[in-house]
């Protein structure tokens, strides 16, 4: 393989990270690796545990050649969007010959059979999904249970396993895409999201558990030393920018957010009003159907002023590609990148003037997420830097 993807947080970048890049360069024998990476904000809805220019630099250091930004759109959405998304950029490189992706089950031929039958959409299916989701079940376990029901020879923890599940929207985002990027699932050691910090490869959950704690000093044998000598204090100071902003947002304006649906809106105003504590907050309004890391997302999503509307405008449209790092020996690739890609490739802040409409709107919210975690962290990163290792 001449040119492998992969898609990643490295929130932070620890030594699963580490097996899963080797495993691309010395198994799969991929020349070069280009990984699309969530920028200060990730799929939980959580700022990241340190800025994306580190970040990105660190994924240099253990082996990638290029960074590119997963526009913040996409980071913050739910598996679908984020996958999609993800994909809609590796997509539009036009260079890549396959993208791996680590998972705790199943083999290639299992996630291409069921992408093919979740992608077909039959009207028996959405039937059957909003029956179970009238039950009061979450989205993740209607469609569990939809699938279960109507298609009984499929490998049921393809379904129930965080990582199986990005796999799969990877997958159907690939079929739908009609690409010819091939897939390489990787078996993976241990639980995403076990919080028990282990010795060796244990959870980036784990990890941001023990920052939490002030634990930093267990966590010198779960990852590279240059990773950790540049750890800091976690979380950072953004629970009251992302309280004012649920108590000051209008109802109507709140009701357009992603995932903010049947009332939800309602929900959180209510009783945002007399829970002063972001956790706190989250906890009163998760309910069964609502995950905690759903209505994490809607505040995170409402405070950076994202609505489904403009995501669905975004899977829809061309946007860009923003190189946030590329190793020394690698630089060619920013040339072979911008001679295929559809999408523009930045890399300096002139590059921007390529964009119009819904990409410079894209990138307007990637530049406010910027601006809000140098805000909350007291940092200084340029949104226009690239760096190079």
């Amino acid at each position: 393989m001449k040119i492998c993807g992969c898609i990643a947080e490295y929130n932070p970048l620890h030594l699963g990270h580490i097996k899963h890049i080797d495993y691309i360069k010395n198994t799969l024998g991929a020349q070069k690796l280009i990984v699309i990476m969530s920028g200060n904000f990730t799929q939980r809805g959580e700022p990241a545990v340190l800025n994306k220019f580190t970040r990105a630099k660190q994924a240099i250091i253990a082996g990638a050649d290029m960074v590119i930004e997963l526009p913040t759109v996409f980071a913050c959405g739910n598996a679908e969007v984020f996958a999609k998304g993800s994909i809609n950029i590796l997509d539009s490189l036009n260079i890549i010959d396959g993208v791996c992706f680590g998972v705790e089950s199943g083999e290639k031929e299992d996630y291409i059979s069921l992408a093919q039958f979740m992608n077909k959409e039959t009207k028996e299916f959405k039937n059957k999904l909003k029956e179970f989701l009238n039950q009061g079940l979450s989205f993740a376990k209607a469609r569990f249970e939809t699938v279960k029901a109507l298609n009984s020879n499929f490998n049921q923890q393809l379904l129930s396993s965080p990582n199986n599940i990005l796999g799969i929207e990877y997958t159907k985002a690939l079929l739908k895409n009609q690409s010819k990027i091939d897939i390489f699932p990787m078996q993976r050691d241990g639980n995403h999201n076990d919080k028990i910090l282990k010795n060796g490869i244990t959870s980036a959950s784990s990890i941001r558990e023990a920052l939490k704690e002030g634990r930093k000093k267990k966590l010198k044998k779960n990852m590279p030393s240059f990773v950790y000598n540049e750890l800091q204090d976690y979380p950072f100071a953004f629970e009251k920018i992302i309280m004012s902003s649920a108590i000051t947002a209008p109802l109507e304006k709140l009701a357009l957010v992603p995932d903010c649906t049947e009332g939800l809106e309602n929900r959180i105003k209510a009783l945002v009003k007399d829970n002063k504590n972001l956790d706190n907050l989250i906890e009163k309004v998760a309910t069964k159907r609502y995950t905690e890391t759903r209505i994490r997302r809607i505040l995170t999503a409402n405070l950076l002023k994202i609505t489904q509307s403009f995501v669905d405008d975004c899977l829809n449209s061309q946007l860009y590609a923003k190189v946030l790092a590329v190793s020394e020996q690698s630089k060619n690739l920013i040339s072979l990148v911008a001679n295929n890609s559809s999408i523009p490739i930045l890399t300096r802040k002139s590059d921007c003037a390529l964009l119009k409409k819904t990409a410079l709107q894209c990138f307007e919210i990637d530049t406010m997420a910027n601006d809000l975690y140098n805000l909350a962290t007291n940092d200084k990163q340029n949104e226009n830097n690239m760096i190079i290792v």
